[in-house]
């Protein structure tokens, strides 16, 4: 864990969850996926049921484990991860993910060597570590975890041994609210896009509906895109506004937040003025999903003042 406060975000840099998975569990009361009985502690991720684990990590930390089946290190670290979160009771779970079998996954966390560890708090990619390391780290390293997760608001616990949960039940969610869900689930963003903003055309102060609809904008626009061919284009074109914008989705979608704006203030400053607006307004969209009081927004806000004056 590098820097375990530049990977912390209050409203996360991509907030998935919402967009491919139920509505969110109450506080301190969360449901691990499961493969089948007993604790749900530690269980298999896919490309398909990921959301489900966006989603978790707004209540517990979720540490992913990418491996693969060649992959020996994998093997020697992977009994260790499982011990170390089983040992904590619940205030953690591992999402096991084989990068060979899940392409998207691997491509999403940039999975160039493995093992790779991350953790997920409320959506946001944290990095954690490369490579098999001894048990002692492994516990320290998580031990930072859960006091950032705690900053970040993220306490819950997953019940172990089929305990129950004393927690109420998850509240109903609002008409538009769920017919958005249920979209999202069925994999049709444009009925999400337009059950939000009938969601904001009935109340212009749904904060909800207007992360959601941000969210899920972003999820549209990077459906189907390859980060290596997207690369390269914006790399031969510089200036092509289209082109940078599709890295910068991903950047963001990815957790690389100072990436993305980085770049789309770099191609800001690169345009004659008349041609950026555009750029202006996705920096806008990208802050209010990233949230107006995160740091890094903060930062590229002011480097865009000072541009435009």
């Amino acid at each position: 864990m590098s820097d375990p406060t530049s990977g912390a975000v209050l409203r996360g840099a991509v907030d998935l969850s919402s967009l491919r998975s139920r509505p969110s569990a109450p506080a301190g009361s969360a449901t691990a996926p499961s493969a089948g009985p007993g604790p749900s502690l530690i269980f298999d991720a896919t490309d398909e049921s990921f959301g489900q684990v966006l989603e978790l990590s707004r209540s517990v930390p979720v540490v992913v484990d990418l491996w693969a089946e060649w992959c020996g290190p994998c093997k020697q670290l992977s009994p260790i991860l499982e011990k170390v979160v089983t040992e904590l009771d619940g205030r953690v779970v591992l999402a096991k993910v084989d990068v060979d079998a899940n392409p998207q996954l691997a491509q999403g966390f940039r999975a160039q060597s493995i093992p790779m560890v991350v953790a997920l708090v409320a959506g946001q990619p944290v990095p954690l570590f490369t490579g098999a390391v001894p048990e002692q780290q492994v516990r320290d390293v998580f031990a930072q975890l859960l006091q950032l997760a705690a900053q970040n608001g993220v306490t819950g616990t997953v019940p172990v041994d089929g305990a129950e949960s004393a927690e109420p039940d998850e509240p109903v969610l609002p008409p538009r609210h769920q017919e958005a869900f249920d979209a999202i689930e069925a994999g049709d963003y444009a009925r999400a896009v337009s059950a939000y903003e009938a969601a904001l055309a009935e109340n212009p102060r749904d904060e909800e509906a207007r992360a959601g609809l941000g969210q899920v904008r972003l999820l549209q626009r990077v459906q189907g895109l390859d980060l290596q061919q997207a690369r390269d284009a914006a790399a031969s074109a510089p200036t092509d506004i289209e082109a940078q914008f599709a890295v910068a989705d991903l950047d963001i979608a990815g957790g690389h937040v100072d990436d993305a704006f980085a770049r789309l203030l770099d191609l800001f400053a690169a345009l004659p003025s008349d041609e950026r607006g555009a750029v202006r307004d996705r920096l806008i969209e990208l802050f209010g999903l990233i949230g107006n009081s995160d740091a890094r927004v903060i930062r590229a806000r002011g480097q865009l003042s000072s541009l435009l004056f």
